[in-house]
C-alpha cells in the first residue's frame, strides 16, 4: 500500500497569535541568531509574505532572503517586520 506524504511546513500550523507567540518563544530559546530570522520568515508565510512586503516596503524577495535562516538581516529590518506582523521585540533580564 502506497502512503503520500505532505512537505512539513510550520507555516501551515500557526493559526492563532497565541501560536505564533509560543512559536516565538520556544525559538528565541535556542539563542540563535538565524532561527530567529528563519521563525520570523515562517510567520511571515503564515500570515501572508505578500501583505507584509506591502506594510514594510521591503520587495517580497529580499524579505524571502533576509529571513530564511541564510540571510542576516539588520535589527532594524527584524523589529520593521515584526511591528508589521502585530508584534514587539521586548528585552527581559535572563532568569
Amino acid at each position: 500500500m502506497d502512503k503520500e506524504f505532505r512537505h512539513y511546513d510550520t507555516a501551515d500550523y500557526l493559526k492563532t497569535d497565541e501560536d505564533i507567540v509560543a512559536y516565538l518563544e520556544a525559538c528565541a530559546e535556542e539563542n540563535d541568531p538565524a532561527l530567529m530570522a528563519y521563525a520570523l520568515g515562517t510567520i511571515a508565510r503564515a500570515r501572508n509574505m505578500s501583505q507584509l512586503a506591502r506594510d514594510t516596503g521591503l520587495t517580497r524577495e529580499g524579505l524571502y532572503k533576509a529571513l530564511s535562516g541564510d540571510g542576516n538581516p539588520s535589527l532594524a529590518t527584524v523589529m520593521k517586520v515584526a511591528h508589521a506582523l502585530g508584534l514587539q521585540v521586548t528585552f527581559r533580564q535572563m532568569a
